[in-house]
């Protein structure tokens, strides 16, 4: 069995899938590299994914599909994973070579021992086109490090650190046994992807490097401002998920440190939901702000007070014109403490 899988959504990607896929061939042998072309028609995606597989036959393994966006081709990577941990790494990120190796050796120590790991975490850093300041995702001041772990040792995040896709390796078998399906066609849903299977982990391993480089900056990106408040339904839509994913498991015993980090996720995705809705100035859509945070309420009263008494949560629901712009003015200004813009 390989140790790891990694699997690699390709859409219209020929001009920086080869980065990517060559950062990868690094792994070796242990690797499968498991590029999902996902119904590429305006450019040579598929014949450079084929000419991959051609060239190394025993890392790189090709499926073509009809057009599933995203979730549809992680879905499809996940059911057809040989590898007993499972990395997203998109067509235009990378991961850093010594990083890479480094947290190879970790899973070899892991697949040797006798003890489960479902997830292993690591650093990711905001890759911003032009920008010197690179901000990094680090979480060391909350967990150990180079060992297994439980909830036990899991100190509850702060406001401006959260887990994404970029952050995490779970173990193949345990995102098939939480039943993980992303919708299709739907923009965001890494969000789900590193939400609903955290429900299941019960033993973490965290490797302390910097080694998925998040590549923001293009103008066609999900996460370009422009596009975000285009495409602000389907936040909403996945935001709907999150939280009626959230009163799925309200009577579910876990371990009170693990309920706070899904707690910490839905928070999370509210603030960044409420904020586009805000900055829209559109009175449809801060009704459907108003109707989110009901949603929640209704769903889990305790999620609802936590979230809502936050800081950030009375923060992004500060009343009248004037908090809404006070809402619009802290984003801008986060948006350049961090380097995002």
């Amino acid at each position: 069995m390989k140790v790891l899988t990694v699997a690699v959504p390709c859409y219209n990607s020929e001009a920086y899938m080869c980065k990517c896929l060559d950062a990868l061939l690094v792994g070796g042998e242990d690797v499968e590299i498991l590029i999902v072309d996902d119904g590429s028609t305006k450019d040579r995606t598929p014949e450079i994914a084929d000419e991959y597989q051609e060239k190394y036959p025993e890392i790189v393994r090709v499926i073509h599909q009809e057009n599933k966006g995203h979730g549809g081709a992680v879905n499809t990577a996940v059911e057809n994973a040989s590898g007993l941990y499972f990395k997203v790494c998109d067509s235009d990120d990378y991961l850093a070579e010594e990083a890479y190796l480094y947290i190879l050796e970790a899973l070899r120590k892991i697949a040797r021992g006798g003890q489960t790991v479902d997830a292993v975490l690591n650093n990711y850093t905001y890759d911003k086109v032009g920008k010197k300041h690179k901000y990094e995702m680090k979480y060391d001041r909350f967990i150990p490090q180079d060992r297994i772990f439980g909830w036990d040792e899991f100190k509850p995040l702060d406001w401006n650190h959260y887990v994404l896709m970029h952050s995490v390796f779970y173990r193949t078998e345990l995102l098939r046994e939480c039943g993980l399906k992303l919708p299709e066609h739907t923009f965001y849903v890494d969000n789900i992807y590193a939400y609903i299977p955290f429900a299941y982990v019960k033993t973490m391993y965290y490797c302390n490097v910097n080694l998925y480089m998040y590549f923001i900056g293009r103008a066609d990106q999900s996460v370009n401002n422009t596009v975000m408040l285009g495409r602000m339904e389907q936040q909403r839509k996945v935001n709907e998920i999150i939280i009626d994913y959230l009163g799925e498991i309200k009577d579910v015993p876990l371990h009170p440190n693990q309920r706070d980090f899904m707690f910490h996720a839905v928070s999370i995705m509210m603030m960044v939901t409420s904020e586009l809705m805000i900055r829209s100035r559109n009175k449809e859509k801060l009704a459907e702000k108003e109707a989110l945070w009901q949603r929640l309420k209704d769903t889990d009263m305790r999620a609802y007070r936590k979230i809502r008494g936050s800081l950030l949560g009375r923060a992004i629901n500060l009343p009248g014109p004037a908090g809404r712009e006070l809402v619009i003015l802290g984003y801008g200004v986060g948006e350049k403490l961090f380097g995002f813009v």
